[in-house]
């Protein structure tokens, strides 16, 4: 089943099975977090740009981690590429911010 959520740009963003499957199996410690990543697609705290085009969705978790939904708009739709915890908030800065 495909769960939906809007971006901050009001464009509906997808998250099939195919892809949440594939997120799991790459990261493990997502399990059981994907309202989670789909609330971080609709309500980040940060939107910062990736190399290819995407966007990286950032909201920071109880444990100090920062939850990353990396994600991709394309012409009235969009679709989730992966998702992934890290630490690494210095490297996440490097990144142009776009949004706020």
């Amino acid at each position: 089943m495909t769960e939906i959520t809007k971006s901050k740009n009001g464009v509906i963003i997808r998250l099939t099975d195919e892809r949440w499957s594939h997120i799991c199996e790459e990261h493990a410690e997502l399990a059981g977090l994907k309202l989670d990543v789909l609330e971080t697609v609709a309500e980040p705290e940060r939107i910062l740009s990736g190399g290819g085009g995407e966007l990286l969705a950032l909201k920071k978790q109880t444990d100090g981690k920062i939850l990353v939904a990396v994600y991709r708009e394309e012409a009235g739709d969009g679709f989730v590429i992966t998702a992934f915890l890290t630490r690494r908030e210095t490297a996440l800065n490097r990144r142009k911010q776009l949004w706020p």
